[in-house]
């Protein structure tokens, strides 16, 4: 596929690999597809953009490279509950991947509490 936003380079791959490997103690096998997203809320127009994804059950989490480093991120439980970290944009990828995690991590906590 011709994509007009470039692929996830390796650097950007060791980044989200070692911080995975920091948090979990272990590899995490990541996958790379690619997602249409609407880039401008404004209009209806879909944009291929290219994405890591993988899971650590039962959490989901996808990174979505919006363009020369721009990222957007969320994760998700199932389809009815996906959630992101508050910040539309992230112009670092060290920075998506942390604050990701520490919601993801901070989610799980409030939701324990509460059970």
């Amino acid at each position: 596929m011709n994509n007009a936003i470039q692929d996830f380079n390796s650097s950007e791959l060791w980044i989200i690999r070692t911080t995975l490997k920091e948090r979990y103690n272990r590899d995490i096998e990541l996958e790379l597809a690619d997602s249409e997203l609407r880039l401008d809320p404004a209009t209806p127009a879909l944009t291929w953009c290219p994405t890591v994804f993988w899971e650590v059950a039962p959490v989901n989490f996808v990174i979505f490279k919006t363009g020369p480093d721009c990222y957007r991120c969320q994760f998700f439980y199932n389809e009815n509950e996906i959630y992101g970290t508050g910040i539309d944009e992230y112009d670092n990828i060290s920075e998506c991947v942390s604050t990701l995690l520490k919601m993801q991590a901070d989610h799980e906590s409030q939701t324990n509490l509460s059970s």
